[in-house]
């Protein structure tokens, strides 16, 4: 009998269920949407149980299309959107408030409270103070329900990113555990000592009692008893850009990914010592297997894919995705700068007040221009994280693995191996999230003997090689470092 591995892919605005064999080839995926809830402007939640729901329902459904029984899933891997935080009542098993997604911004004036201890919170977590990461949230969360406070120092609330939130339900409520890529998002974790910090969680007043236990990436976290009878483990559990950079066997010090969505989120491996960052990246855990704990550095684009949808949904240049590249292929940008700052910029600058701009419009400059230099903008950013890569590292930069939507985009790939100039390599299966969490549970499992055993089943589509001289990259890059100098000169 032939066995997968099922893989949740819980994100953003879906939840997906992916079975993958043992050649790493994606059987049968079913994919279902999740609501955001918008209760103020800049806040960002959703309803966790309705989460949960989804999971349950993606799962039974690909199942049933596939025709297996759940005699035929070696192990679950669990991958997820990170930073997003529930906090559940021990007892009943219940969401206590809304899950506070990841982009909320509802826990700014916490953070602005901590501004000078940027540099404590910097050197433990690797990360910037910021309301993207889960300890303002589960701040906001105790400061918002009665008795908060009282209640979890108690022990009555647990506290857990999505990952924890779907491994305590799949357990029926018996492990509450995340891994270290998950706690290295929460601005608690210490990236050095690999625990919960006792001065962060001092600082912040959130009591130890609630947090999970922190587990390895490719680990045993427990029997899922939604397969009643059925001996089905969950065994890998990584947050989507670190599964993804395991999906895109990173394995090595120095290879990196790119993952093109609505953002854009590049992270490199660098090795087994935390590469603490001057150039606005961030430091993360990527992985701990089999005792070895890898980490890397991660740049964040804000506008990626999502350039592309504003124009088409409302500046009405093109009429879906792939008209972009057809018109970027029949002229030149001709100097024509866009640069998609809608909120802010991310790495390098993090800089939240600029905003979007165009530069060098002349009387020439049709709609077909604009696409073009709009597709660029995507490639210039990630080039920005790129160079700030170069920067912090002492070894050399390899290829540069892609995925995401964007991804089908030849003019745009091209690009990006050209400005960047080094090789671009796409995958045969893009759900390289779900694909890495899957590698996971397969090598705790043993459906994996090792990493040699995976970077053998691992598929390539495509490689794109760099064509454009270096004095066309210079000018054209150039170029863009001067409109995003005036960008950042022009605000509001």
């Amino acid at each position: 009998m032939e066995k997968y591995i099922l893989s949740i892919d819980q994100g953003t605005t879906s939840t997906r269920a992916i079975l993958f064999n043992h050649k790493g080839e994606l059987v049968n995926c079913v994919s279902k949407e999740v609501k955001c809830l918008f209760p103020r402007s800049g806040w960002v939640e959703s309803d966790a149980v309705e989460i949960w729901l989804s999971v349950l329902d993606v799962v039974t459904s690909v199942m049933v299309r596939q025709n297996i029984q759940p005699d035929s899933i070696d192990s679950i891997g669990i991958t997820n959107q990170r930073e997003t935080t529930v906090i559940w009542d021990k007892k009943t098993g219940m969401p206590v408030y809304n899950a506070i997604i990841w982009q909320s911004r509802q826990s700014a004036d916490i953070c602005d409270k901590y501004a000078d201890n940027k540099e404590l919170i910097h050197k433990k977590t690797g990360l910037l103070i910021n309301p993207y990461f889960s300890a303002s949230k589960i701040r906001f969360i105790l400061d918002n329900i009665e008795n908060g406070q009282e209640r979890a120092e108690k022990g009555e609330l647990m506290f857990g990113t999505i990952d924890s939130w779907i491994i305590y339900k799949f357990t029926n409520n018996l492990v509450h555990a995340t891994d270290v890529s998950n706690a290295s998002r929460t601005m608690l974790f210490n990236i050095n000592t690999l625990s919960w910090d006792d001065e962060l969680c001092n600082l912040f007043n959130i009591p130890k009692c609630m947090l999970p236990e922190v587990k390895q990436s490719s680990d045993d976290y427990g029997l899922v008893t939604f397969f009643s009878g059925n001996d089905v483990h969950i065994r890998g559990v990584a947050g989507d850009q670190q599964a993804a950079l395991f999906g895109q066997i990173c394995f090595e010090p120095g290879e990196s990914k790119n993952t093109y969505g609505t953002g854009c989120f590049m992270l490199l491996n660098t090795g087994k010592k935390p590469v603490f960052s001057n150039q606005g990246l961030l430091t993360t855990i990527a992985w701990q297997l089999n005792g070895e704990t890898t980490y890397a550095i991660e740049g964040s684009v804000f506008i990626g894919g999502a350039v592309v949808q504003w124009l088409r949904d409302e500046l009405h240049m093109i009429s879906d995705s792939a008209e972009s590249e057809t018109m970027a292929l029949s002229c030149h940008s001709h100097g024509v700068y866009v640069v998609p700052a809608f909120t802010g910029l991310g790495t390098p600058y993090w800089d939240d007040d600029a905003r979007g701009a165009v530069f060098g419009l002349t009387r020439g400059t049709n709609n077909r221009v604009f696409v073009r230099a709009s597709l660029e903008s995507i490639a210039y950013q990630c080039k920005d994280v790129y160079e700030a890569f170069k920067k912090e590292i002492k070894f050399p930069l390899k290829s540069l693995k892609v995925d995401g939507g964007a991804t089908a985009n030849h003019y745009l790939m091209q690009f990006q191996s050209d400005i960047l100039n080094c090789d671009i390599i796409l995958p045969k299966c893009l759900q390289t999230t779900a694909l890495g969490a899957a590698y996971l549970a397969g090598l705790n499992s043993g459906y994996y003997k090792n990493l040699d055993e995976v970077k053998h089943v691992h598929c390539i589509d495509c490689k794109y090689v760099p064509q454009m001289d270096k004095s066309e990259v210079d000018k054209l890059y150039k170029g863009w470092k001067t409109a995003i100098k005036a960008t950042r000169v022009f605000k509001n």
